[in-house]
């Protein structure tokens, strides 16, 4: 269908053993041909400050940026935390936002995912996940939402997605993501 898809996933979690980081790598194993999943951690992304936003991008926060730049697309899982999103991705989102209205993020088209060992997984997170698209203008993958909830009873002891209908869906996913990611260069 589509030649070099480039997608920037962002892992909203630094836990060691977390689950949407192996959800993201997940994807990465189960991508089509054409779609190369680019698995990105915020482990040292500094805190968004418009002071040191003036003196120039940080080497990491540059480093994050240029990824993302280069990508065609963005994906973003997320735990939740309080209801909401964690600092660690609002702040990298933050970063890749500016300057307002021209960030690499800025309109480059969304799929939002989330695994929790919580019943009602990500749902909350990922609405405001929507909220922060809409402001920046990504066009979200509107038809294929995933949650994985209940996540300790999907993975292995190793981080593997062992559930087969949750790698099913994923790949579903990933489907309509490519075909999304066309139309959305095509507009």
């Amino acid at each position: 269908m589509a030649e070099d898809i480039r997608v920037a996933a962002l892992s909203g979690s630094l836990r060691k053993g977390s689950f949407n980081t192996a959800t993201l790598q997940t994807v990465a194993e189960l991508a089509p041909a054409s779609m190369h999943i680019d698995v990105l951690t915020l482990h040292d992304v500094e805190l968004f400050n418009e002071d040191v936003e003036a003196e120039g991008w940080p080497p990491n926060v540059s480093a994050l940026r240029d990824k993302v730049a280069a990508a065609s697309a963005v994906m973003i899982a997320t735990p939740e935390y309080n209801y909401s999103v964690p600092g660690v991705l609002k702040n990298a989102i933050d970063w890749l936002s500016r300057p307002t209205g021209k960030g690499p993020i800025v309109g480059k088209p969304l799929a939002i995912i989330g695994a929790s060992p919580s019943k009602v997984g990500t749902a909350r997170a990922q609405a405001h996940l929507r909220q922060i698209a809409f402001y920046n203008a990504m066009p979200l993958l509107p038809s294929a939402e995933v949650i994985i909830s209940q996540a300790p009873s999907q993975f292995d002891d190793h981080g593997r997605l062992t559930n087969s209908d949750t790698r099913e869906f994923l790949k579903s996913m990933l489907k309509e993501f490519e075909g999304w990611i066309v139309k959305q260069k095509a507009a």
